[in-house]
């Protein structure tokens, strides 16, 4: 379950960011996660609940929002979203393809009283 340390890092994040802005409450935070981040969002959600009780982000709102696996063509180039990472070029049928989008992870942003 490395989602726990994930949120660990992300609630660091959030606790420094709350002392440098004097913040008092913490009302939503917005994470944006890639399809192949192998993160879940369930488990996410859970850790966050549970690493924020008794600090300004108790209470705050963790939205993860998808991005789907996008890869590009080493031959001809063809950009295209897939559900399989390495799967053939849908034009060329070449299976030299780079991942362009999909293995994101960070804070987006953080919303604030």
């Amino acid at each position: 379950m490395h989602e726990l340390s994930l949120v660990c890092s992300i609630c660091d994040l959030i606790n420094k960011k709350v002392i440098e802005y004097g913040v008092n409450k913490v009302v939503q935070v917005r994470i944006i996660a890639g399809e192949l981040a192998g993160i879940e969002d369930l488990t996410m959600k859970s850790c966050f609940e549970m690493l924020t009780q008794a600090t300004p982000a108790e209470g705050a709102e963790l939205v993860i929002e998808r991005v789907p696996i996008k890869v590009r063509c080493r031959l001809c180039g063809n950009e295209y979203e897939t559900g399989i990472p390495f799967s053939k070029c849908d034009v060329c049928a070449n299976e030299c393809i780079e991942i362009i989008q999909g293995n994101e992870l960070y804070i987006d942003s953080i919303a604030v009283e």
